[in-house]
């Protein structure tokens, strides 16, 4: 990627910029100030979704900036994503309603499958956003997997696009093997793939492939550990921004760690969707297009690679849930 670009082009010549705030996790009630606070610094990416529990709350923040003339609708790049609860065909355009309803918006930017999991529908008035669990109130909840085939699934995402109502779609969590699968039977072919991705998970392959096949990558949790602290999901001995080769070459470029961290999701062809409550740290992490990591730099980032994923239904799906998920090998 050229160093001042700061958008990627996604097949059909549509332009998504190469950092978004990402808004898991993002508190309701502070949400509506920090989106003013972002889209006021320069963020024109938001990445949404119906799980993530603050649409609501993320729709008013957008609503008042639009209404204040900090920007306009169309400058904006909105995504959210489709939870595993709704599947199946006949749900899918009422979940995208759903998510429209909740952000005040008429269409989105981009709509994707947030797991290639299938779980059995809750209605909205019974739970939403729906969660893992079919019923949290059982004496022993488990996840209820469905039998519904990614492909069913696809085609109603597609009939969103005919729509209008997205004006294009993707995938997240997906492997080569299903990506492959899918752009075999697809008419849109999927514009993003949102994967983890940060120096200790490269995912060099996938991302090569994606690269070759015209699909766009989206890099979520690209600091690494941080967002799976408060989870239990990581450790402090996980922590990219202490890792002396990251403080290293922090210290050559007199930037932040954080910065160091996006700059190389950046400079690997990729977007970065990173979180902060910190009204202080949305500008740093927003200015990542002034300086460029050196080759050796790039490389001593990429030779930390070792595997290492926090954010996977394999693992937190039996611990939390009650039930064996995999869907990576």
């Amino acid at each position: 990627m050229a160093l001042k670009e700061k958008t990627i082009t996604l097949r059909g010549g549509l332009k998504m910029p190469a950092i978004g705030l990402g808004l898991w996790k993002l508190d309701t009630g502070l949400a509506p100030e920090l989106i003013n606070s972002a889209i006021e610094v320069g963020y024109r990416h938001l990445d949404s979704a119906s799980d993530y529990g603050n649409e609501v709350a993320v729709g008013e923040g957008i609503a008042s900036a639009i209404e204040r003339g900090m920007c306009r609708r169309e400058d904006l790049w909105v995504t959210s994503k489709l939870w595993n609860t709704y599947h199946d065909p006949k749900h899918v355009r009422p979940a995208l309603e759903r998510s429209l309803t909740d952000l005040r918006l008429d269409y989105l930017d981009l709509y994707m499958i947030h797991f290639p999991i299938a779980l059995s529908y809750v209605p909205f008035e019974t739970r939403y956003p729906a969660g893992w669990f079919f019923d949290p109130d059982a004496d022993e909840p488990r996840m209820n997997l469905a039998c519904v085939p990614l492909a069913d699934t696809w085609g109603a995402m597609e009939e969103l696009v005919h729509s209008g109502l997205v004006r294009t779609i993707g995938v997240c969590n997906y492997s080569t093997a299903l990506l492959r699968d899918l752009l075999a039977y697809s008419s849109i072919p999927p514009a993003v793939l949102q994967i983890e991705r940060h120096p200790l998970l490269r995912q060099a392959k996938l991302v090569r492939f994606c690269q070759n096949e015209g699909i766009a990558v989206t890099g979520f949790s690209p600091l690494g550990a941080q967002s799976y602290f408060s989870l239990g999901m990581a450790a402090s001995k996980d922590s990219l921004l202490d890792h002396p080769i990251v403080s290293d070459i922090s210290r050559r470029h007199a930037r932040s760690a954080a910065q160091i961290l996006l700059r190389w999701g950046i400079q690997g062809g990729t977007a970065v969707i990173p979180m902060t409550s910190r009204k202080s740290r949305l500008l740093e992490n927003l200015s990542l297009f002034d300086f460029e990591l050196s080759s050796d730099e790039m490389q001593r980032l990429n030779d930390l690679d070792c595997g290492q994923r926090f954010n996977d239904p394999g693992v937190f799906c039996e611990k939390a849930f009650n039930t064996f998920c995999p869907i990576y090998e």
